[in-house]
């Protein structure tokens, strides 16, 4: 009975957190449609989860483009197919790489921002002031970051996309001796519209869900001062990096089995 209780108390903790994770975004997606909507909170969270996350997104659609280049005319080139270099490159920028890559980049700068700055509020008590002043700090402080994130980090999709192809076509001048006329349209030619950009939005779309609202629900469950933070920090980086390739799947395998039908 006891050995029952040990294996069923954490099962129950994690099936509770969960609860309390989905009721927090469902809390957080209705008071989109709610009055006040604090403007001003929402564009100061673009600014600093948009703008301040554009260099580093960029980075890495660079040099994911390159690489994915270099890779992919080694294996073209035992075909014949180095031409082909092009449309490997934006498929697998639009369809996958860059959605994942620039969801993680913005997970780990973001969700950790996020975790931290909640969590700092929470363990010096100023969420628990802003409830006794009547104010809703779900309505001020999470829907105003999930509504930013939404917002960014598709636009910041897009730009790591073109940057990527950018990398991807400094490589095939460079290197592979490819004509740029021949490299962009084959990139421009690959892609299905309007599916391919309906999945390259879609997916960034849910990601920032999972990234805004894991870093607001471990920021405002944090407890035990500054190594609370801390902790809490940690653990929004890890579970919004799991949760985006577990979402990533499930929506790769939607978008493929469609395709298929």
């Amino acid at each position: 009975m006891v050995a029952s209780r040990f294996l069923l108390d954490p099962l129950k903790d994690f099936v509770a957190s969960v609860q309390d994770f989905f009721l927090l975004t469902g809390r957080a997606i209705r008071n989109i449609f709610r009055s006040p909507h604090y403007l001003d909170d929402i564009f100061m969270q673009m600014d600093v989860i948009g703008v301040g996350s554009l260099m580093i997104a960029g980075i890495t659609g660079f040099f994911g483009g390159a690489v994915m280049a270099l890779q992919m005319s080694k294996a073209l080139s035992t075909y014949g197919q180095v031409s082909k270099t092009g449309a490997i490159v934006s498929l697998t920028l639009v369809r996958e790489f860059g959605p994942v890559l620039t969801g993680l980049m913005v997970a780990g700068r973001n969700a950790s921002g996020i975790a931290s700055e909640l969590g700092s509020m929470k363990v010096t008590e100023q969420i628990d002031a802003m409830r006794a002043l009547g104010t809703d700090p779900i309505q001020k402080l999470v829907t105003p970051r999930l509504l930013a994130t939404c917002i960014m980090l598709p636009l910041l999709t897009i730009i790591a996309d073109f940057i990527g192809m950018c990398g991807g076509f400094i490589v095939a001048e460079l290197f592979l001796g490819l004509p740029a006329k021949l490299y962009w349209t084959s990139v421009w030619q690959i892609l299905v519209w309007p599916t391919d950009v309906i999945q390259g939005l879609l997916k960034p779309l849910v990601f920032a869900v999972a990234i805004s609202m894991v870093g607001c629900y471990f920021g405002l469950r944090t407890t035990g001062g500054t190594q609370g933070v801390g902790r809490s920090t940690t653990q929004a980086v890890v579970a919004a990096t799991i949760l985006i390739f577990i979402l990533d799947l499930m929506l790769t395998k939607i978008f493929v089995s469609q395709a298929a039908s």
